[in-house]
């Protein structure tokens, strides 16, 4: 519950100071170093590359080019003008969503979706909301772990993925209709045995394994939004920004 209070405080300071620099600062001083301290620097270098890069480029290609404010030509090709201030507006936008998405990702990454499933409920969330929000945070590595799994059968029966990058996609085709079929017959699955425990049921709970949740993270909770809350109005405030 923390860590989920921690990102959302990122996200509001990001989005609530549109300067380049204070999405800069959060990314320096608070994100890269809890990914760090919690070891998983790599892999959520690699997630979030995967998911980052192609919207990077293209925004600021599209920024950089046809950034209607832009007055201040760095290279031209033909019709086409790089502007600095379309590179400066692209450079505010992409370093909030880096800060989204590595924060987002972070908390994946570091936090059980049972954990915070159980930590949402305990404080009067609906179950059924809670499971939502559990089944999305899993829905991704359950997807990739299907996949590879069908991947793995076909070539155990001789199929070849080798080869030019169409003719790879030629492959995977027939084997979305495997993959999309079991996550139907996943979700169904899943539906029976909830409904066979009770899950529809307007009783109260207990937790077959409560959540750690000490006086430093409450007043951690209580803090963090103080803190954002002060980040954020100082500046308006004093005329910084």
């Amino acid at each position: 519950m923390t860590k989920l209070v921690a990102m959302l405080c990122v996200i509001v300071i990001v989005f609530a100071l549109p300067v380049w620099w204070v999405s800069g600062l959060v990314l320096a001083v608070a994100i890269i170093p809890v990914a760090v301290i919690s070891r998983c620097g790599r892999t959520l270098s690699r997630i979030s590359a995967t998911i980052l890069l192609p919207i990077l480029v293209v925004l600021f290609v599209v920024q950089g080019l046809t950034f209607p404010g832009g007055k201040t030509a760095l290279v031209s090709w033909g019709v086409f003008t790089v502007t600095s201030e379309g590179l400066h507006f692209a450079l505010g936008i992409g370093l909030r969503l880096v800060c989204l998405v590595l924060a987002s990702v972070l908390l994946v990454l570091t936090t059980h979706p049972g954990d915070l499933m159980s930590a949402l409920t305990a404080r009067g969330m609906s179950p059924k909301f809670g499971y939502i929000i559990s089944s999305t945070l899993q829905l991704i590595p359950a997807f990739r772990d299907r996949a590879n799994a069908i991947l793995l059968a076909q070539q155990a029966r001789g199929l070849s993925v080798k080869g030019s990058p169409l003719r790879r996609i030629k492959i995977m085709m027939p084997l979305l209709g495997p993959l999309i079929l079991g996550m139907f017959t996943d979700v169904e699955d899943r539906s029976t045995a909830m409904e066979a425990r009770g899950f529809g049921s307007t009783a109260r709970r207990t937790s077959l394994v409560p959540v750690p949740d000490s006086s430093v993270q409450r007043v951690s909770r209580w803090v963090m939004p103080a803190v954002s809350l002060a980040v954020i109005v100082v500046p308006f405030a004093t005329g910084a920004l």
